[in-house]
């Protein structure tokens, strides 16, 4: 049974507006008008919704990216994505978050014009390690040395650029996007391997160290 609109928290009613707020961005763009035409659809007080989102623009792009990520997690549970390849739980979180902006390519086009600001560079890249964060973490990746993080960075990057490519793709299906993306992460893979076989403990690794032992103390 639906929760009453009127006993939401704060955070509910973000994520319960979120996508019709970005639906109503291609004619308000991301503002107050937006969040009040919303909360009417919705049922929500308008008063109430202007309040959750006093922060502005950024609050409500960040309300859209929750409410993203919660249909993700409902959409891809934990038992389908383990049954794939990593390579292949990636694309299908990363297209997940792509295909909540199809038909919605105005208010992306406005959300990267609103995070490309330098006011809001540090939201932004919180915004997209956010994302990276939860696309990682659902993929079932359990990583806490240098990995967790050069992931994550790696992830948002291929997200960030991907969404570019979005924004302007008129391809059918966003044929052009897709195929970006697959080559984005074709490449992430390939790295990883790299690097893996690179700082592989069973791999010999030339040591500076045992350089210049040798050069001191030369064998006879």
């Amino acid at each position: 049974m639906a929760k009453d609109p009127r006993d939401l928290t704060l955070d509910e009613v973000r994520v319960a507006l979120a996508p019709v707020l970005a639906d109503a961005v291609a004619f308000d763009g991301w503002s107050e008008a937006a969040v009040r035409a919303a909360a009417r659809q919705v049922g929500v007080d308008e008063d109430v919704a202007a309040y959750a989102f006093g922060e502005g623009a950024m609050a409500m792009i960040a309300g859209f990216s929750a409410y993203v990520d919660a249909a993700m997690a409902e959409g891809l549970p934990h038992e389908a994505l383990m049954a794939m390849k990593v390579r292949e739980r990636i694309r299908a979180l990363v297209s997940f978050r792509l295909k909540a902006w199809f038909g919605r390519e105005e208010a992306l086009r406005r959300a990267l014009a609103i995070m490309a600001s330098p006011r809001h560079a540090a939201a932004a890249a919180r915004l997209g390690w956010a994302s990276a964060d939860t696309m990682w973490r659902l993929a079932g990746d359990v990583a806490t040395d240098y990995n967790h993080y050069t992931k994550r960075a790696t992830l948002a990057g291929i997200y960030a650029a991907t969404l570019a490519v979005l924004v302007d793709d008129e391809s059918e299906d966003h044929a052009q996007t897709m195929a970006f993306l697959d080559r984005r992460i074709e490449g992430i893979m390939h790295f990883e391997k790299l690097k893996a076989r690179v700082l592989s403990p069973d791999r010999e690794h030339f040591s500076v160290v045992r350089l210049l032992g040798r050069l001191r103390y030369p064998a006879h």
